[in-house]
């Protein structure tokens, strides 16, 4: 995957996106937002905030960012923003322009499977978090200690064309960044191939 080919996924996608996943995705996401426990006068960043479908579940009172690379994604977010704190920037999740701790809480929800580097995406979100933030995320993840098989893999190209790869493990993607601790790791849906974990910095820890 490379972002060149994500934007011209995506701009496919964006029609009819809300439709394909709000059924099946609903619930963890109100999920996932609500395991930040967000607070009036919080910040919150999205990376890939994609159509907005996480913006409903923000308490009042949060400011949001939320960035996507896709223009034709951020134009289906703009309506759910109106009346909200929301500012929606196009910008790559791998190359966040925001200075360090400029954020309470970041919201990693079915992101870091779509970007060509999702331990990169991490580590930028993981950087602009104040000193006791926390983050989030929503995504599928490979077991630890398993091998793709050759149907895996094979499935994994298929759905690659779809913009996501189903074959990262999550100590990939977190495995780089020290400091960190996973306080809550939940299934999520499809029999828990995904996962929904609050990760916070470990105390102590610079």
């Amino acid at each position: 995957m490379n972002n060149e080919r994500n934007q011209r996924i995506y701009r496919l996608w964006a029609p009819i996106y809300d439709v394909a996943v709000t059924r099946i995705f609903d619930r963890p996401r109100r999920r996932a937002v609500e395991l930040l426990n967000l607070q009036p006068g919080e910040r919150l960043l999205i990376p890939g905030v994609g159509t907005g479908l996480d913006l409903p579940h923000v308490p009042a009172g949060v400011s949001v960012v939320g960035t996507d690379i896709s223009p034709a994604m951020l134009a289906k977010a703009r309506p759910k923003a109106r009346g909200r704190d929301v500012t929606l920037l196009e910008m790559d999740a791998q190359a966040l322009n925001f200075p360090d701790g400029s954020f309470d809480a970041v919201l990693f929800n079915l992101i870091l499977t779509v970007v060509p580097d999702g331990a990169m995406a991490f580590d930028e979100g993981w950087q602009v978090l104040k000193p006791g933030g926390r983050a989030v995320i929503f995504d599928k993840f490979l077991p630890e200690d398993s091998t793709p098989t050759p149907g895996r893999r094979l499935l994994g190209r298929v759905v690659s064309a779809l913009g996501t790869d189903p074959n990262r493990r999550l100590s990939e993607i977190i495995g780089g960044v020290s400091g960190l601790t996973i306080e809550r790791d939940e299934p999520g849906p499809l029999r828990g191939q995904y996962r929904i974990l609050l990760l916070q910095p470990t105390p102590g820890q610079p």
